[in-house]
């Protein structure tokens, strides 16, 4: 066989894209719906959803959303909201038996907090950052009409405020990965794979889909069932489909890992592992701790070599392959416009966001300062349906491979790894900071949103 054509065969077992059926104007559509691309049956089991699936959840889910209109059909740099006030139109609506508006479930257009002061005066904690109107899109994303970006949603912010000590104690993350068993199958399949001249080595996926076997997913530090998991799972799904070739990159300067190490020589049974977690340039704070202020991306994506052993077990290597860290870079470098053209990656940005909000309002106790109750954002008092959906349990594998000089390379390993503590410790104080809760408070209005 011509050497060039053993020179890439990496396999890779990518996951199906978990995505959640969100809450919309307080009704759950279905935790069995399609979203993102897949269906989660009642075992927690993914499989991909069909074209006619996803037109039908599209159009259920226009005719359940309102049209923009008020306040919120406007962009703005800076919207101001109230806890307190949000706190309070939530329990009317819920006491009314109403659904819940949409400008509540969309938190008035949030697309960023860039801001969190505390009002003393008033028992309130405001959060801020730039909003603007959101549309639903064909696959049932719902984004900013302006920017594209992922529009905030109630129910993550209540699920992230409830999680906080949990996180306190296990940390919030999302993996998928392989058995053991399945990991010593597949070696065992990929060492008696003799690949003939000319032979084309996608012949062998069914077999190494086989021999893999179904990857599991494990979530610490927030419900299973809620939206919030399910985006962290979609999210490690799709950033491994785009590192190895199975989506198509929407941003050219993002190409496939693939593509980047093609002619590369790679060590049997060292892998790939990317994962994404929090970064941010600083979180700066007035003198008294009153304003507060969240700079940079939020999201930042990492990679380390992973060693797998003979009985299938892995251990990390303590570095990362360099061109695997290359594509790490990468997708860090180009997270803007990968989250405008696949608005799951945006979504996660906003669940750092609002993960390191909640974390410093507990751990600085924020809400004491204020003297300010969040028992409905919280402990949910006013019964917000939070964690309705089908657990996501497993994944069955996709393949995609090509064989590296030294060995064959599979990547199925990765994650979302959030560690909000650990950017609340690293606090500095700005007194600029103190400067924009005065112009914010002194523009406060009688409703729970407001812009400057």
């Amino acid at each position: 066989m011509d050497p060039q054509r053993l020179l890439r065969y990496v396999a890779v077992l990518s996951l199906g894209l978990i995505a959640v059926a969100t809450t919309y104007a307080g009704i759950g559509f279905g935790n069995q719906r399609a979203v993102g691309g897949v269906m989660i049956d009642a075992s927690g089991v993914v499989r991909t959803a069909t074209l006619e699936e996803r037109a039908d959840l599209a159009n259920m889910l226009r005719q359940g959303m309102n049209p923009v209109a008020g306040d919120v059909a406007k962009a703005t740099e800076m919207r101001m909201i109230s806890l307190k006030g949000l706190q309070d139109a939530v329990k009317a609506s819920q006491q009314s038996g109403a659904m819940i508006p949409d400008e509540i479930e969309y938190l008035a257009g949030l697309q960023r907090i860039e801001y969190v002061f505390v009002d003393q005066e008033k028992n309130d904690i405001v959060i801020a950052g730039p909003a603007e109107p959101w549309q639903l899109q064909d696959d049932g994303s719902v984004v900013g009409k302006v920017t594209g970006g992922s529009t905030m949603r109630l129910v993550d912010l209540m699920v992230a405020l409830q999680s906080v000590e949990t996180a306190r104690q296990a940390g919030i993350s999302c993996s998928i990965e392989p058995t053991a068993e399945g990991r010593v199958r597949l070696q065992k399949l990929l060492r008696r794979i003799k690949l003939r001249p000319g032979q084309n080595p996608t012949v062998f996926e069914a077999s190494m889909r086989e021999a893999f076997g179904p990857q599991m997913i494990q979530l610490t530090g927030i419900p299973s069932e809620s939206r919030y998991a399910r985006t962290l799972v979609a999210a490690d799904f799709q950033m491994k489909r785009v590192a190895m070739g199975l989506t198509e990159s929407p941003v050219a300067a993002l190409p496939s890992y693939l593509e980047m190490s093609r002619n590369s020589r790679h060590g049997a049974g060292q892998n790939p592992r990317w994962w994404m977690a929090c970064d941010y340039e600083s979180l700066s704070k007035s003198e008294d701790g009153l304003a507060w202020k969240l700079s940079g991306q939020g999201v930042r994506t990492l990679t380390e070599q992973d060693i797998v052993a003979a009985d299938g077990s892995v251990e990390g290597a303590g570095k990362a392959d360099k061109l695997a860290q290359q594509w790490a870079d990468k997708m860090t470098e180009n997270f803007a416009d990968l989250s405008e053209q696949m608005p799951i990656f945006s979504d996660l940005q906003k669940l750092m966001d609002m993960t390191l909000v909640a974390t410093l309002i507990v751990q600085e106790r924020l809400d004491e300062q204020a003297d300010l109750n969040l028992n409905v954002l919280r402990e949910n008092a006013a019964g917000v349906p939070l964690t309705s959906y089908n657990v996501p349990r497993a994944v069955d594998p996709q393949c995609s491979f090509v064989r590296g000089r030294a060995g064959w390379v599979v990547t199925a390993s990765g994650g979302v790894d959030i560690n909000a503590f650990e950017i609340v410790e690293s606090q500095q104080t700005d007194e600029s900071v103190a400067k924009a809760r005065t112009t914010a408070l002194a523009a406060v209005s009688s409703r729970w949103y407001w812009d400057n």
